[in-house]
C-alpha cells in the first residue's frame, strides 16, 4: 500500500464496511506507522480489489473504531489485523485466506508471538478457520461496543 492508494482504500472501506466508518487519517497513520503490514490487492488493470491494514499492538487491547494510535508501543509482540476488506469479485478463489496466511507468516517472521483482531460483519467463522478463537474479556466490552454488539475480539498464536 502507498499513500496514493488511500482514495481507493477509502472507497473499498465504504463499500465493504459501511457501518464501521473510519477517516482517511486512520488509514494514513497505520500506513505511516506500519508500512510492512499494509497491502493492497490489485486487479491487474490498475484498480484495487481489496486491502489489509495490520500492525503491532498490545495483546488484549483494541483500538477504538476511527481512532488514531499516535505510536506503536515499544516491545509489542502481538500483531493486530486492523482491517481486511475485499470487494465481492476478490472473495472468490481464496484471496482472503491467502492474505490471512501471509499476515500470520509476516507476524511470525517479525518476531510476534500472537495475532489479534476484531471480527465484524459475521466474519468470526472465517477467522476461526484460520486458527483464531474468541477471547471474552469484560475489559474490552466498551471498546468492542464502539464497533457493534456482534463484534468479537479474537486471537491466535503466530506461526
Amino acid at each position: 500500500m502507498a499513500p496514493a492508494d488511500l482514495p481507493a482504500v477509502m472507497r473499498i472501506a465504504g463499500l465493504v464496511h459501511p457501518t464501521y466508518p473510519e477517516d482517511e487519517a486512520v488509514f494514513a497513520e497505520r500506513l505511516r506507522l506500519a508500512p510492512a503490514g499494509c497491502h493492497v490487492l490489485a486487479d491487474g488493470d490498475g484498480g484495487l480489489l481489496g486491502y489489509v491494514v495490520s500492525h503491532r499492538w498490545p495483546r488484549g487491547a483494541v483500538p477504538k473504531l476511527n481512532s488514531l494510535l499516535g505510536e506503536i508501543p515499544a516491545g509489542t509482540t502481538n500483531w493486530y489485523i486492523h482491517d481486511l476488506a475485499l470487494l465481492p469479485l476478490a472473495r472468490r478463489g481464496g484471496a482472503a485466506g491467502a492474505i490471512a496466511s501471509a499476515v500470520a507468516d509476516h507476524a511470525a517472521s517479525a518476531g510476534c508471538t500472537s495475532l489479534a483482531l476484531v471480527a465484524v460483519n459475521d466474519s468470526a467463522g472465517f477467522w476461526r478457520r484460520h486458527g483464531f478463537h474468541e477471547v471474552h474479556d469484560p475489559a474490552l466490552a466498551a471498546t468492542l461496543a464502539s464497533y457493534d454488539d456482534a463484534a468479537r475480539y479474537m486471537e491466535r498464536a503466530a506461526g
